[in-house]
């Protein structure tokens, strides 16, 4: 049995390994704000969350569409997805109190335990699939549909009635028949376990039936290595039946540990929807188009990880960038570039795991893989300068594109001179488009920006942080020319206001 909840057609691996700019994502994207709303203080919810996120690229526009269905399946029906979940939880920590069984060397233990942890997973999946029967007619999705309607045939009530006449017959309460042909130097070889076909007690087969046809043999109470030889032929008799049922009980606990696993997605992503819906931040499901289409417009897109630090909704931006490859970002100061990046970014990736994105409309297309470039900190060891540090980032990202990639660029470049700077960004945007590798960058290079505006071709989308008359941010991106300044003298009135000569002549803003 598969849960089939993450994909169409195989499991959801949490463990495999992500890309190797992931943390680079995780910082620049402050998806650790995103993860924590989703996780909810649960360790096990936050770390699939994290493998989800980050291994979104590399899902297919079926497999977006399948994991859409089934979250609108449990936004509808939560009360059940959640119900489910906690089951899947508590039969793992049954199974976990259960198995002392599992670390005995020997066949008897190995079974006893294998028998007790099976036995009770069947009195679970009894109730799952109760749960089927009961809930299963609510479901739209294909996902869930398929799910309920496997454990309603997999899981008929005379496979689980079959599967406690056996867990009953291994128990061996009858005794231990076993079979066995003669070796070399007349040793016990080809050991099989028989049915009894007597169920009746060994006390009472001797009782009723005292004329016996068989050699008998007793083994003296304190013969040590007789009862120890004894022990160990009837475990060969019992090994293959032994592990059988370890066998099975470990398919079964696989079947709910991947469940809990798929579950868990689904749950972070409820818990999420919670928190963003108190905040008032719009939610939609978004459209998703697939590589190459250049599709991507939105109304109402805001940063989710800013609102949730902020604990309220925040500006929202709408824009059409179809048919566009490039998006250069100018304008102001702490006008909202860096949160409109971000807000991209993150609306990406949650896109393409299957979820939801802050806005209230949005269509985009598939990436192959996303990347960011935001300005670091100076190298602490003083092993190469900033812009060393850039470049060597730059030249691994540019090793692991391909087209079809999305990379963001917050303030690249901007370690040098104005001059060499520009010319650095003009060189890489271009070899970047040139390669079909969609760019949005962010930028307080002037000679870059203006440079890149008188010879752009259409599809180059130039936008700028709106700036009023009097100075004020509104936090909103439009489509606008470079300007030469970034209002920095706003920032420097606004921080020694009242103080003398605030306003006067700034350098550099």
């Amino acid at each position: 049995m598969k849960a089939l909840l993450m994909h169409p057609d195989r499991d959801f691996d949490p463990d495999r390994e992500i890309a190797a700019h992931a943390d680079d994502l995780v910082q620049d994207l402050a998806l650790d704000t995103l993860l924590d709303s989703m996780a909810a203080n649960d360790g096990f919810l936050r770390k699939i969350a994290h493998a989800a996120l980050l291994a979104a690229c590399d899902n297919d526009t079926d497999t977006v569409c399948y994991r859409q269905a089934i979250l609108k399946d449990c936004l509808e029906h939560r009360a059940v997805v959640e119900e489910l979940y906690r089951f899947t939880v508590d039969t793992l920590e049954a199974k976990r109190t259960h198995y002392y069984g599992v670390f005995g060397h020997y066949p008897p233990a190995i079974l006893h335990g294998a028998i007790e942890v099976l036995g009770m997973f069947v009195e679970r999946l009894r109730t799952l699939k109760a749960t089927a029967d009961t809930h299963a007619s609510g479901f739209r999705s294909s996902g869930l549909e398929r799910f309920f309607e496997m454990v309603k045939t997999e899981l008929s009530d005379d496979y689980l009635c079959s599967i406690q006449h056996h867990l009953k017959e291994a128990r061996l309460k009858s005794g231990v028949l076993i079979s066995a042909t003669l070796g070399e130097g007349n040793r016990g070889h080809r050991h099989v376990l028989r049915e009894q076909l007597d169920k009746r007690p060994r006390w009472v087969r001797q009782l009723m039936d005292p004329r016996s046809h068989a050699y008998r043999f007793r083994i003296p109470e304190r013969d040590e290595a007789g009862a120890r030889a004894l022990s160990e032929l009837e475990g060969r008799g019992i090994n293959l039946i032994a592990n059988a049922l370890a066998q099975s009980m470990d398919h079964l606990n696989d079947f709910f540990v991947m469940l809990r696993t798929e579950l868990a997605f689904y749950i972070a992503c409820l818990r999420l929807h919670d928190r963003l819906k108190t905040l008032d931040v719009p939610l939609c499901f978004p459209d998703l188009y697939t590589v190459g289409t250049r599709r991507l417009a939105f109304a109402g897109i805001s940063d989710v990880c800013l609102a949730l630090e902020m604990e309220h909704t925040v500006v929202g931006n709408t824009l059409n960038l179809d048919d566009k490859d490039v998006a250069i970002i100018t304008g102001a100061n702490q006008g909202g570039k860096s949160s409109f990046l971000r807000s991209v970014g993150v609306a990406q990736l949650m896109m393409q795991s299957g979820m939801f994105v802050a806005a209230e409309s949005y269509a985009g297309e598939h990436c192959n893989a996303l990347f960011t470039h935001y300005r670091r900190e100076e190298d602490v060891t003083m092993n190469s300068g900033k812009l060393d540090e850039e470049l060597n980032r730059m030249s691994r990202l540019v090793d692991a594109m391909s087209p079809g990639s999305l990379v963001l660029f917050n303030e690249s470049f901007a370690s040098t001179n104005e001059r060499e700077g520009s010319e650095i960004a003009r060189q890489i945007v271009c070899a970047l488009h040139e390669k079909h590798i969609r760019v949005f960058f962010v930028t307080h290079l002037y000679a870059f920006a203006h440079d890149l505006y008188e010879t752009a071709t259409a599809r180059v989308l130039f936008l700028r942080a709106e700036r009023r008359d009097d100075g004020t941010r509104t936090f909103r991106v439009m489509p606008g020319q470079p300007l030469q300044t970034s209002y920095g003298k706003d920032l420097y009135d606004q921080t020694f206001a009242g103080r003398d000569g605030a306003s006067k002549d700034v350098p550099g803003a």
